[in-house]
């Protein structure tokens, strides 16, 4: 599984964590920055980065760290093809893959342990889409309105 991670100053310990372990399972891990710590950086380049990367690379996934998650998840929605969600348990992560079909998770550093963190990770890069008609419906009614407004 390719999986294209971002984080600002405030996800950065977090998401070099996550690529560590993600690397370690034989995933192959994409680091959209930021590359060091700064921090006063800004999350949206490198949120944007990833999202674009997920969209472009079809099958893989993405993640994207900050301190809550919020404004993370914000900026990787706005790349038309994400569905970025926000989780902050096993069954937020589980239900957003299940029911969403979300292919960008979001974490906030300051929410979660590592461990808590990488768990999350887990749930979410393992978990498949159930391919339910009724979320099939709900995600080509998002899609639409993506492209038509």
């Amino acid at each position: 599984m390719r999986v294209h991670l971002a984080s600002d100053h405030a996800g950065f310990e977090l998401k070099s964590h996550l690529a560590g372990w993600l690397t370690g399972r034989g995933d192959d891990v994409v680091d959209h920055g930021a590359s060091s710590y700064e921090p006063d950086d800004d999350y949206p380049p490198f949120c944007l980065a990833a999202a674009e990367q997920v969209v472009a690379d079809d099958g893989s996934l993405g993640i994207v760290v900050g301190g809550s998650g919020n404004g993370e998840q914000i900026a990787a929605n706005k790349v038309a093809g994400v569905r970025a969600a926000l989780a902050w348990d096993e069954d937020t992560a589980r239900l957003a893959r299940e029911h969403n079909d979300a292919n960008v998770l979001s974490l906030g550093a300051r929410m979660l342990s590592p461990e808590q963190a990488q768990r999350l990770a887990e749930v979410f890069v393992t978990t498949p889409f159930s391919g339910g008609e009724r979320h099939v419906r709900r995600i080509g009614q998002l899609a639409a309105y993506e492209r038509t407004h």
